[in-house]
């Protein structure tokens, strides 16, 4: 299983951060477009480092017009010597609309759509196809040579999409190079509802398991003693609960017999009592979500529970002591 590590958004530090971080033994970086943009961080990584594969986990798609994505992907693979993998979500609706001021339709159908215009513009540039995409949500006609990179060596970088419900999960297995399950999600939710989707966009894009790539970062829970364990609880439990609180998840709460717990969150998340919301996440809830233990039990119960599925993980490890997340993330390397 390779191992990523959460890159920060902000650029100060980020040269020293990702040496660090490569001398770890991590096999990658990752950036989540939160508060700073996710692909300018990505541009120093690929600097500072050598061997560092580096991802969005995710860039929101919808914000953005495929030609924009295929340029920005170019430039961060080439210049990073082919490390570079785009990795896309949708967000929910509000984000896109409210947020961003852009269009929200189907969104599984428009990232299918997405995705293969970007591939069609990439088949122009490095392989000379004619540019003719012409969708419902993209159209793209037009190249000229002025605008067609020429830095072409590395070709084209991986597409990633990130996924919950079936739909867009299948989507990811016809047309993507891999998925990121998204860590709020359940074991149960995981075998009934995600794999198979990802088995049926596979058997539809004509493509094999083997050159589709899972990643998988459970939540952790655990620490060196009873206040780091306590607040890697406390933080794991919001978080659940923020998620949980979101309409199109709760098929995830209603695989482990919760589904009326995302109304109850819903109520209060639009009363602004984020931190009250935490309180409602059991321990029996919270074991279903996250990997719980002391440090030296964590890589195992990883391997064990989503071993046989996840090829890489970026699971954050909240502890302080150096030594312990490089061992887990050894542990992981060699499970």
């Amino acid at each position: 299983m390779k191992v990523d590590a959460g890159l920060p958004n902000k650029l100060e530090g980020i040269a020293d951060k990702v040496k660090k971080l490569e001398a770890a033994g991590y096999d990658g970086v990752r950036t989540a477009e939160m508060n700073h943009d996710p692909f300018f961080p990505l541009l120093l990584a690929a600097e500072h480092s050598s061997k560092l594969e580096i991802a969005t986990s995710i860039a929101v798609a919808f914000a953005r017009s495929p030609m924009n994505l295929a340029n920005i992907a170019h430039d961060l693979n080439a210049y990073s010597k082919g490390r570079f993998t785009l990795g896309l979500g949708s967000q929910i609706k509000p984000h896109i609309t409210k947020r961003f001021s852009m269009q929200w339709g189907a969104p599984a159908a428009q990232m299918r759509e997405l995705v293969l215009a970007m591939r069609a513009i990439w088949a122009n540039w490095y392989e000379g196809e004619p540019l003719q995409f012409v969708g419902k949500h993209y159209k793209h006609t037009l190249m000229t040579p002025a605008f067609t990179p020429e830095n072409k060596e590395f070709g084209a970088p991986k597409v990633i999409l990130a996924a919950v419900g079936p739909k867009m999960t299948e989507v990811s297995g016809e047309v993507a190079d891999g998925m990121i399950i998204h860590p709020f999600s359940t074991l149960p939710f995981i075998r009934a509802t995600t794999l198979p989707a990802i088995e049926a966009g596979l058997a539809k894009g004509g493509r094999k398991r083997d050159n589709f790539e899972i990643s998988y970062s459970p939540m952790v829970v655990t620490g060196r003693d009873d206040a780091e364990m306590a607040a890697s609880k406390k933080a794991i439990t919001e978080r659940i609960a923020f998620y949980g609180s979101t309409p199109a998840y709760r098929g995830v709460l209603e695989s482990i017999g919760v589904g009326e717990l995302q109304s109850e969150l819903n109520a209060m998340s639009k009363q602004g009592r984020w931190q009250e919301m935490g309180t409602l996440i059991t321990d029996d809830i919270l074991a279903e979500f996250a990997v719980v233990g002391e440090p030296n039990e964590i890589a195992p119960q990883m391997l064990k529970r989503y071993g046989d599925f996840a090829d890489r993980t970026s699971a954050s490890f909240p502890i302080s002591d150096d030594q312990q997340r490089q061992e887990i993330i050894a542990s992981l390397r060699a499970g």
